[in-house]
């Protein structure tokens, strides 16, 4: 099998303008320091105890949040530990799961894991699934929405339009939906075979931490809570967690500062002649106009900004670059416009 291959963190990470990951470039709440710190106390004498294994307080801090009694809630190590044990408990050896070309490329690695077959549908130019069928009999599909790498999110209809045609469970990964002008969480009601993932890696800037959640019907959850590991989050990133749910006006402030500047670059990359997809990310896809994504990574790559570059044909002509800050990005489209 082919092993997932991460975005590349430089040994010198304090020294680069680092673009490749959409990660978040501002520190998370100032609430969540203190957390960690007042867990972890004076001498650190509670780790040597074992955290909460059933993370109850941090299910019902994302009930608040997302408005689901927590018992429609679980918590992971990072949104790839939901999408794994997704698989893990609905699709056996040898069948089916579906998901949008392009889109997360981990969903191939994990399905590979478990030794599931994988079918991929492409983009229409409507931003529309081609082919799928009027009757999906996959056990697994996944939607990325908003779409990475390119940005865009799937109309809310259609989303339920899909979920009405999908026989198995259709999976929502709203990585991004933080950064986007709606989400999907009212389809878990009204549809059974619903499922939503979110991670804390990118609004709330908790990547280091490893945090996410998925969301979905009770039945489900509890499928997924026999097969997770039985202490999944530490105590530090347990602490940490709470403290970013419960401060959501830090969040919302952070997330319309990222979109504000995501629109500023756009806006300014296209007066220099790049096509830039619309994107409701913290990121955007944009080609340069000869169409030669490679060229302008690698000049990026020489002045110490990071960005992504795909080896996929389908997208080797553009980049995905991450929404930084102001001075990141005002440095970034200068170092562009200089490349040409």
């Amino acid at each position: 099998m082919d092993a997932y291959v991460p975005g590349f963190q430089p040994p010198d990470i304090t020294s680069w303008i680092k673009l490749n990951t959409n990660e978040n470039s501002y520190p998370p709440s100032p609430k969540v320091v203190e957390a960690i710190l007042a867990e972890l106390g004076t001498d650190g004498a509670r780790l040597h105890t074992y955290p909460s294994a059933s993370s109850q307080e941090l299910r019902e801090a994302a009930s608040r949040v997302y408005g689901f009694d927590p018992s429609w809630i679980i918590m992971a190590n990072g949104s790839d530990e939901v999408l794994n044990n997704l698989i893990r408990a609905f699709v056996s050896e040898g069948e089916e799961i579906g998901y949008v070309h392009p889109s997360y490329s981990y969903y191939s690695t994990l399905a590979a894991i478990q030794g599931a077959r994988v079918r991929t549908f492409a983009l229409k130019e409507d931003f529309r699934i081609a082919d799928f069928p009027e009757r999906y009999s996959g056990k697994l599909f996944f939607l990325t929405t908003p779409n990475a790498p390119l940005g865009p999110a799937f109309p809310i209809e259609y989303i339920k339009e899909l979920a009405q045609r999908c026989s198995g469970v259709l999976v929502l990964d709203e990585t991004y939906a933080d950064f986007a002008e709606g989400n999907a969480l009212e389809l878990v009601r009204s549809c059974e075979n619903v499922v939503i993932t979110r991670s804390l890696s990118k609004s709330y800037a908790l990547a280091g931490m490893r945090l996410g959640l998925a969301i979905a019907r009770p039945e489900v959850i509890a499928a997924l809570d026999k097969i997770r590991d039985h202490y999944n989050l530490d105590r530090l990133a347990q602490a940490a967690c709470v403290a970013a749910l419960n401060d959501q006006p830090y969040l919302k402030n952070m997330c319309r500062t990222i979109c504000t500047t995501r629109e500023w670059f756009t806006s300014q990359l296209r007066l220099i002649g790049y096509d830039v997809m619309p994107s409701q990310g913290n990121y955007v896809f944009a080609t340069p106009p000869d169409r030669n994504g490679r060229r302008v990574y690698e000049a990026l790559f020489e002045q110490k900004i990071l960005v992504r570059h795909f080896s996929d044909p389908i997208l080797v002509h553009g980049l995905r670059i991450s929404i930084g800050t102001p001075e990141e990005m005002k440095a970034t489209l200068t170092a562009i416009t200089e490349i040409g």
